[in-house]
């Protein structure tokens, strides 16, 4: 196990780690806005307690995602030292802005939430949380820009006496389409994360007969939060697909294991990768076009083929294919199962079936979400900027034994932290909400 590998190792395990949590403070920040500013212009307190229950879960699992996140921006400079230097002109402009703007002000503005319940007006205090969810989303808005361009380089140029990455464009790296889709993709997908998560733990306490109005409010506002957003996720991916499709040849071969270069190239709904004999071990169904069709929106576009590719510059195909088709399936089930919701919604107590399913699908969106950062992150391999730096070429110059070392350490370290977020999380959420909870 070489530097590089013990390296994108460590690096898949702190990412994977840490947007665990990201994607549940994205989505639970705006639902908790909602709830309380259906306080403020009805008076029902049943939302003020339903803003202060989910808002401790939202705590909980907050605090974990900063911690991880901190150490994860580490890792640019103590495992990727040659890529920051090659491109931190660019990249660290972006991750500068995402932490002196976004972060410090969701940072400030929780604390407000948190200790401001009886001193601000209500009005005012569902504001803070507003603005906590709008610097949630911002943070995550730069982030993904960053992300998008190592994805797409664009507006930039190299310069010949450094050989370094330089920007000339700011507004082609923030503007660009590629950049958006993605965004508004990840997004959707952490907003209905967070719905399946509230639509989840209500459904338990609604099985369980416990507080009936409190949870079935919480699970229709959750619901058509969720309709919206696995509708918009779906749509999104069938947009971040053309992208993926014209921008990165490669990674749309391996995510559909399209080995020969061909116009109307076809969709099979079933199939197995053969990397090794470059091929499919078998492949049923056959849609004639459809690959072609989803990819260009043209039945007679042309799809390049993985063995047009440089064998040195291809994606891993197996585990890009999989993770694909897993994030694919459970989108198209996100769909189902909110619209199924739809016209349960009224009659929520008296569908145990349902509301068993929804509770065991809590876990589903989170298998989705990390099934996509994998999509997105070894589909562009071995490129860490895609078409100009290779991963192997931005490592840093460190010995193996460190970097064993440090990946022992946060192994151990987030095991740790994980099972202390799942524990609170499961024993807050399974409490059910107080009476008169109060912060400060």
């Amino acid at each position: 196990m070489d530097v590089l590998f013990l390296s994108r190792l460590q690096f898949a395990v702190a990412t994977l780690f840490h947007f665990l949590f990201v994607p549940l403070t994205l989505g639970l920040s705006i639902l908790i806005a909602i709830m309380e500013t259906i306080f403020v212009r009805t008076g029902d307190e049943e939302y003020k307690r339903m803003a202060k229950f989910w808002g401790k879960l939202f705590l909980i699992n907050f605090a974990i995602g900063v911690v991880t996140g901190i150490t994860l921006e580490f890792q640019f400079g103590t495992n990727w030292s040659r890529y920051s230097a090659y491109v931190g002109d660019i990249f660290g402009s972006l991750l500068a802005i995402e932490a002196t703007v976004a972060f410090f002000l969701e940072s400030t503005f929780i604390a407000v939430w948190v200790f401001g319940w009886n001193k601000l007006s209500p009005k005012v205090h569902a504001l803070s949380i507003w603005l906590v969810a709008l610097a949630s989303s911002m943070s995550a808005v730069w982030i993904l820009i960053a992300n998008t361009w190592m994805q797409y380089p664009v507006g930039y140029t190299i310069n010949p006496a450094t050989g370094r990455a330089e920007l000339t464009d700011f507004l082609a790296v923030i503007t660009q389409e590629f950049a958006i889709i993605q965004l508004l993709h990840t997004l959707s997908a952490a907003y209905l994360l967070a719905s399946f998560f509230v639509m989840g733990i209500s459904a338990f306490h609604i099985l369980k007969k416990q507080s009936l109005s409190f949870f079935v409010k919480s699970f229709r506002v959750a619901l058509i939060f969720g309709l919206i957003f696995s509708i918009g996720a779906a749509v999104m991916g069938d947009f971040s697909g053309q992208q993926v499709a014209q921008k990165q040849p490669s990674k749309l071969a391996a995510m559909e294991s399209h080995w020969e270069t061909q116009t109307h190239a076809p969709f099979y709904m079933f199939l197995l990768p053969d990397e090794a004999n470059e091929g499919n071990l078998f492949e049923f169904i056959k849609i004639p076009s459809g690959l072609s069709l989803l990819a260009f929106h043209s039945p007679s576009a042309q799809v390049k083929g993985l063995k047009d590719i440089p064998k040195d510059e291809r994606p891993p195909v197996t585990i890009t294919f999989v993770a694909f088709r897993v994030m694919v399936a459970l989108g198209f089930l996100f769909v189902l199962l909110t619209v199924v919701g739809w016209f349960k919604r009224k009659k929520l107590e008296s569908s145990p079936g349902y509301l068993k399913i929804m509770l065991w699908a809590i876990p589903l969106p989170y298998l989705a979400a990390e099934a996509g950062w994998i999509v997105t992150e070894v589909g562009r391999q071995p490129w860490i900027v895609y078409g100009l730096m290779k991963t192997a070429d931005g490592v840093s110059p460190v010995a193996s034994s460190q970097v064993m070392s440090s990946l022992v350490a946060f192994f151990l370290v987030y095991s740790l932290l994980g099972g202390v977020a799942v524990y609170l999380l499961f024993k807050f959420a399974r409490k059910g909400p107080e009476e008169t909870a109060t912060y400060g």
